[in-house]
């Protein structure tokens, strides 16, 4: 793309951003501010009730404020109808609500004011959640976890400092956003897999989703409240602040699986729009004081970063493997185009096996999620289990195929791809072989003889790992994968195999 484009897509990032930012901070724990509203007017109050009046009037205008910005980058017109629709009702319910709080306020034990008060509050929840789902349905889900997942990572860093200075309020206040903003994930997540087709990818990510609200969020909550009582006693009391420390990793890690989870079957040009993003995130991260293990290196740079600074010589050897790749998947694409991918886990598998091999060689280019060599050994893990599920799930189809000679060269490419599964696999095994020298853990080893090995090291787990990595070797070993995962080819309605395409059709359309 040229120049000027690139500008106008940072541009563009920027304004999504700092839209996103707005939603994330401004609907979340909707529903404090009138709540204190109310807990002052039961008191009888007045002049309480008119300062927490005017707090919940900026709320307010802070909804249909951000409301509005997200109309404004959303080219969903039916849906930035209801948004403004919605935000029409919070602005005219707000000043209703300070009234019958103001009434409340005057008449503390009338059960008029007080059921007039209950009334205007239901009202109000339930227009906020009206105007909350609204603007969710117009703004990109993507964008939406990778701002919540950079927030969440600062605030369980503001956790960590709290706890570690006594502020009780702090940590009870942040720990507080870190539940709601983790809630706001969950709900949202489980309602846009609505949308889908149950299948493979949907149940990956409602299990990432299920593990948040199910295993990590109680350990996090349970953590936080021992770490107050501990703090908040007359006399210190002692307690484990690794385990809080690890509990609310964990958070930010079943964010980001969620995550990765949806972006599963994303094409390679919406994974580029999110890697704006995704560099924002990693900036964040590389300045807090509690990282994850991903992020925790010894020479304050990735390994993905490493490989952005290759010789030029280097960069032009990668970059026509990577040509090559491209020019694979360019083909396989155009295979995977023509099925459709509802109930069709084979199809899910291909485009789930894609948006790995594209981190991996966005990974050489100095881009994409992948930040060192560990990441990428997992990911070449990763593909070589989706092909063996893939193997198993075309050998069914095999079976039933009543041409010959089609069955043969459909098992003759199942082979071949299980030759590069198996590859993929000693690959990641040799590379992950650990030696336990001195007390410090060394990970040592590669696949096959290359001139492009850089080491590195990073800091996983209290270890350290001085990592040898053969770049080209894995690009070809993918590139090589995804010529060899075109066994689509085979469906194509050329000569001898008419017949098997409309039994392949037929198939699925009846699977």
């Amino acid at each position: 793309r040229c120049r000027k484009s690139r500008r106008l897509d940072r541009s563009d990032f920027g304004l999504r951003k700092a839209v996103m930012d707005h939603i994330s901070d401004s609907f979340l724990e909707t529903n404090v501010p009138l709540l204190v509203l109310i807990e002052a007017a039961k008191s009888g109050n007045e002049k309480e009730v008119k300062e927490y009046a005017q707090v919940f009037r900026e709320h307010a205008n802070k909804l249909v404020e951000v409301a509005n910005l997200a109309c404004s980058i959303s080219n969903n017109e039916e849906g930035v109808k209801l948004v403004r629709m919605a935000a029409t009702q919070i602005d005219s319910l707000c000043p209703q609500v300070i009234n019958a709080a103001l009434t409340l306020a005057a008449r503390p034990q009338s059960k008029v004011a007080q059921d007039n008060m209950d009334v205007f509050k239901d009202q109000w929840e339930k227009q906020v959640r009206v105007l909350t789902e609204a603007v969710d349905d117009i703004t990109s889900v993507d964008d939406f976890l990778s701002v919540s997942e950079n927030h969440i990572l600062e605030d369980v860093n503001k956790c960590v400092i709290a706890l570690q200075e006594g502020d009780v309020d702090t940590l009870d206040r942040t720990a507080g956003a870190i539940r709601g903003r983790a809630a706001r994930v969950i709900h949202i997540i489980n309602a846009e897999m609505e949308n889908y087709e149950a299948g493979v990818y949907t149940e990956k990510v409602l299990e990432a989703t299920k593990l948040l609200s199910e295993t990590v969020m109680p350990r996090f909550a349970e953590q936080v409240e021992v770490a107050i009582e501990a703090l908040s006693a007359n006399v210190p009391q002692p307690f484990e602040e690794n385990e809080f420390i690890d509990a609310s990793r964990l958070v930010y890690d079943g964010v980001r699986d969620i995550r990765k989870a949806v972006l599963m079957i994303r094409t390679p040009e919406e994974l580029e729009d999110d890697s704006d993003f995704e560099q924002e995130d990693y900036d964040v991260r590389s300045r807090t004081s509690v990282q994850t293990e991903d992020d925790q290196l010894i020479a304050g740079q990735s390994a993905r970063a490493i490989m952005a600074q290759l010789p030029q010589e280097e960069k032009a050897k990668i970059a026509e493997q990577v040509e090559i790749f491209h020019q694979e998947k360019s083909k396989l694409d155009a295979e995977v185009a023509k099925w459709d991918d509802s109930g069709n886990d084979i199809i899910v598998l291909a485009k789930q096996m894609c948006m790995i091999m594209m981190e991996m060689t966005d990974f050489t280019r100095g881009k994409g999620p992948l930040k060192n060599t560990s990441d990428v050994i997992n990911a070449a893990k990763k593909i070589a289990e989706a092909g063996s599920r893939m193997d198993k799930l075309a050998r069914a189809v095999a079976d039933q195929c009543p041409d010959s000679a089609c069955k043969q060269d459909l098992l003759a490419y199942l082979q071949r791809i299980a030759l590069y599964c198996h590859q993929l696999n000693i690959c990641s095994k040799v590379k992950a072989e650990v030696q336990n020298l001195g007390g410090e853990l060394i990970v040592s080893g590669s696949c096959s003889p290359s001139p492009s090995q850089y080491s590195l090291s990073i800091t996983a787990s209290r270890a350290s790992f001085p990592l040898s990595f053969p770049h080209l070797d894995v690009v070809q070993t993918i590139t090589g994968f995804y010529a060899l995962l075109a066994f689509a080819e085979v469906f194509k309605t050329e000569n001898t195999i008419q017949k098997p395409v409309s039994f392949f059709e037929s198939y699925w359309q009846s699977s």
